[in-house]
């Protein structure tokens, strides 16, 4: 359903710096660039990411609540896709680990959480046999 998600930036150069990092990590590049607006991702792929600096020429802001979501491989990516993160300026806002219980299947939700240099919200995830 989702074709991709755009954040708002309001220093695209360091925003790229960011989401090359992270794409790399996940086997993607750059896959549409103009002077305000990048996006990472695969043509005719799974959903992709943006990052822009606002049509309307204001400030960019972060969205309360709002956090994208990145499906990571195993939970080894999870860890390096958070190390990425904050090596490239972003924040922490959870370290890798488990989270809650695990289902019928003994399957747990793995996840990072982390912020961008703008301040988005973000987190890498996979689900994993529990431990």
């Amino acid at each position: 359903m989702l074709g991709y998600v755009t954040v708002g930036t309001n220093d695209l150069e360091r925003a790229a710096r960011f989401y090359d990092a992270i794409a790399a990590e996940m086997g993607v590049g750059r896959m549409m660039e103009f002077d305000s607006f990048i996006a990472w991702g695969k043509m005719d792929g799974p959903a992709g990411i943006a990052a822009t600096k606002p049509y309307d020429g204001k400030a960019a802001s972060v969205g309360n609540g709002m956090m994208v979501a990145l499906e990571a491989v195993d939970s080894a990516q999870v860890h390096r896709l958070h190390a990425i993160a904050l090596e490239h300026g972003g924040t922490d806002e959870g370290e890798p680990g488990p989270r809650g219980e695990a289902d019928e299947q003994g399957n747990v939700f793995y996840a990072a959480y982390f912020r961008d240099p703008d301040g988005n919200k973000l987190n890498a995830f996979v689900m994993t046999k529990a431990q």
